[in-house]
Protein backbone atom coordinates (compact mmCIF):
# COMPACT_ATOMS: atom_id res chain seq x y z
CA UNK A 1 0.00 0.00 0.00
CA UNK A 2 1.20 3.47 -0.78
CA UNK A 3 0.46 6.93 0.53
CA UNK A 4 -3.06 7.73 1.62
CA UNK A 5 -4.31 4.12 1.56
CA UNK A 6 -1.60 3.02 3.99
CA UNK A 7 -2.28 6.04 6.19
CA UNK A 8 -6.01 5.29 6.38
CA UNK A 9 -5.45 1.57 7.01
CA UNK A 10 -2.97 2.30 9.80
CA UNK A 11 -5.36 4.78 11.45
CA UNK A 12 -8.24 2.31 11.36
CA UNK A 13 -6.11 -0.49 12.80
CA UNK A 14 -4.72 1.67 15.63
CA UNK A 15 -8.14 3.00 16.59
CA UNK A 16 -9.64 -0.51 16.58
CA UNK A 17 -6.80 -1.82 18.75
CA UNK A 18 -7.16 1.11 21.13
CA UNK A 19 -10.90 0.68 21.58
CA UNK A 20 -10.97 -3.14 21.77
CA UNK A 21 -7.89 -5.11 22.78
CA UNK A 22 -6.02 -2.43 24.72
CA UNK A 23 -9.04 -1.24 26.70
CA UNK A 24 -8.77 -4.33 28.94
CA UNK A 25 -5.32 -3.21 30.11
CA UNK A 26 -6.56 0.34 30.65
CA UNK A 27 -9.35 -0.93 32.91
CA UNK A 28 -6.66 -2.47 35.15
CA UNK A 29 -4.69 0.78 35.36
CA UNK A 30 -2.01 0.09 32.73
CA UNK A 31 -2.38 2.31 29.69
CA UNK A 32 -0.62 1.14 26.52
CA UNK A 33 -0.55 4.27 24.38
CA UNK A 34 -1.18 2.93 20.89
CA UNK A 35 -1.61 6.45 19.52
CA UNK A 36 1.87 7.62 20.55
CA UNK A 37 3.45 4.30 19.50
CA UNK A 38 1.89 4.41 16.04
CA UNK A 39 2.88 8.04 15.56
CA UNK A 40 6.49 7.33 16.54
CA UNK A 41 6.59 4.30 14.25
CA UNK A 42 5.13 6.19 11.29
CA UNK A 43 7.42 9.20 11.80
CA UNK A 44 10.52 6.99 12.05
CA UNK A 45 9.58 5.26 8.82
CA UNK A 46 8.32 8.18 6.74
CA UNK A 47 9.92 11.35 8.14
CA UNK A 48 8.67 14.63 9.54
CA UNK A 49 5.99 15.64 7.02
CA UNK A 50 4.26 12.26 6.92
CA UNK A 51 4.74 11.82 10.67
CA UNK A 52 3.07 15.16 11.25
CA UNK A 53 0.21 14.32 8.86
CA UNK A 54 -0.29 10.87 10.38
CA UNK A 55 -0.24 12.27 13.92
CA UNK A 56 -2.83 14.91 13.04
CA UNK A 57 -5.18 12.49 11.26
CA UNK A 58 -4.85 9.82 13.96
CA UNK A 59 -5.35 12.39 16.72
CA UNK A 60 -8.36 13.96 15.01
CA UNK A 61 -10.07 10.59 14.56
CA UNK A 62 -9.20 9.63 18.15
CA UNK A 63 -10.82 12.89 19.30
CA UNK A 64 -13.92 12.16 17.23
CA UNK A 65 -14.01 8.61 18.63
CA UNK A 66 -14.00 9.80 22.25
CA UNK A 67 -16.40 12.24 23.85
CA UNK A 68 -14.04 15.06 24.82
CA UNK A 69 -12.52 18.25 23.46
CA UNK A 70 -11.81 18.19 19.76
CA UNK A 71 -8.12 18.68 19.01
CA UNK A 72 -6.77 17.38 22.30
CA UNK A 73 -5.00 14.37 20.78
CA UNK A 74 -4.57 15.94 17.34
CA UNK A 75 -2.27 18.72 18.54
CA UNK A 76 -0.08 16.50 20.70
CA UNK A 77 0.30 13.77 18.07
CA UNK A 78 0.99 16.28 15.31
CA UNK A 79 3.86 17.77 17.30
CA UNK A 80 5.15 14.31 18.27
CA UNK A 81 5.05 13.14 14.65
CA UNK A 82 6.96 16.19 13.49
CA UNK A 83 9.55 16.01 16.26
CA UNK A 84 10.25 12.30 15.88
CA UNK A 85 10.31 12.62 12.09
CA UNK A 86 12.93 15.37 12.34
CA UNK A 87 15.00 13.28 14.76
CA UNK A 88 14.72 10.22 12.48
CA UNK A 89 17.26 11.66 10.06
CA UNK A 90 19.99 11.84 12.72
CA UNK A 91 19.22 8.76 14.86
CA UNK A 92 19.97 5.09 14.37
CA UNK A 93 16.36 4.09 13.78
CA UNK A 94 16.96 0.33 14.07
CA UNK A 95 18.43 0.60 17.58
CA UNK A 96 16.18 -0.89 20.26
CA UNK A 97 17.48 1.66 22.76
CA UNK A 98 16.59 4.54 20.47
CA UNK A 99 13.12 3.12 19.88
CA UNK A 100 12.60 2.58 23.61
CA UNK A 101 13.60 6.16 24.47
CA UNK A 102 11.51 7.70 21.68
CA UNK A 103 8.41 5.71 22.64
CA UNK A 104 8.99 6.46 26.34
CA UNK A 105 9.22 10.24 25.82
CA UNK A 106 6.41 10.34 23.25
CA UNK A 107 4.08 8.43 25.57
CA UNK A 108 5.02 10.62 28.53
CA UNK A 109 4.35 13.79 26.55
CA UNK A 110 1.08 12.51 25.08
CA UNK A 111 -0.25 11.14 28.38
CA UNK A 112 0.69 14.28 30.31
CA UNK A 113 -1.02 16.47 27.71
CA UNK A 114 -4.17 14.31 27.59
CA UNK A 115 -4.46 13.92 31.38
CA UNK A 116 -3.93 17.62 32.02
CA UNK A 117 -7.40 18.26 30.59
CA UNK A 118 -8.96 15.96 33.17
CA UNK A 119 -7.50 17.68 36.24
CA UNK A 120 -9.86 19.62 38.43
CA UNK A 121 -7.30 20.69 41.04
CA UNK A 122 -3.59 20.48 41.82
CA UNK A 123 -3.93 17.70 44.37
CA UNK A 124 -4.39 15.15 41.57
CA UNK A 125 -0.91 15.70 40.07
CA UNK A 126 0.85 12.93 42.08
CA UNK A 127 -1.68 10.40 40.76
CA UNK A 128 -1.33 11.76 37.22
CA UNK A 129 2.46 11.57 37.33
CA UNK A 130 2.33 7.97 38.59
CA UNK A 131 -0.11 7.06 35.82
CA UNK A 132 2.08 8.76 33.19
CA UNK A 133 5.19 6.94 34.44
CA UNK A 134 3.49 3.53 34.35
CA UNK A 135 2.01 4.18 30.89
CA UNK A 136 5.34 5.41 29.52
CA UNK A 137 7.38 2.47 30.77
CA UNK A 138 4.76 -0.11 29.75
CA UNK A 139 4.24 1.37 26.28
CA UNK A 140 7.97 1.68 25.64
CA UNK A 141 8.67 -1.90 26.75
CA UNK A 142 5.80 -3.43 24.77
CA UNK A 143 6.45 -1.22 21.72
CA UNK A 144 10.15 -2.07 21.63
CA UNK A 145 9.33 -5.77 21.97
CA UNK A 146 6.84 -5.55 19.09
CA UNK A 147 9.40 -3.82 16.86
CA UNK A 148 12.07 -6.38 17.81
CA UNK A 149 9.68 -9.26 16.96
CA UNK A 150 8.67 -7.64 13.66
CA UNK A 151 12.34 -7.19 12.73
CA UNK A 152 13.05 -10.87 13.56
CA UNK A 153 10.04 -12.15 11.59
CA UNK A 154 10.72 -10.02 8.51
CA UNK A 155 14.47 -10.68 8.55
CA UNK A 156 15.26 -7.18 7.33
CA UNK A 157 15.45 -3.66 8.77
CA UNK A 158 12.08 -2.02 9.45
CA UNK A 159 13.21 1.54 8.82
CA UNK A 160 15.73 1.10 6.02
CA UNK A 161 19.45 1.61 5.94
CA UNK A 162 20.99 4.30 8.13
CA UNK A 163 22.24 6.17 5.06
CA UNK A 164 18.72 6.37 3.61
CA UNK A 165 16.75 9.34 4.95
CA UNK A 166 13.22 8.60 6.20
CA UNK A 167 10.48 9.15 3.67
CA UNK A 168 12.75 8.64 0.68
CA UNK A 169 12.49 5.66 -1.63
CA UNK A 170 15.66 4.44 -3.33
Amino acid sequence: MKGAAALIAAIVIVLLLRSTALSAFSARGVVLDALAFATVLWALRHGASWGCSFGFALGLFADLDAAHWLGRHALALTLLGYGVGRLASILVRESARTQFVLILFATAAHQTWALAFELSNWSAWPHVLARVAIASIASAAVGTAILWAARRVSGQPLFGNVSVQPGRIY
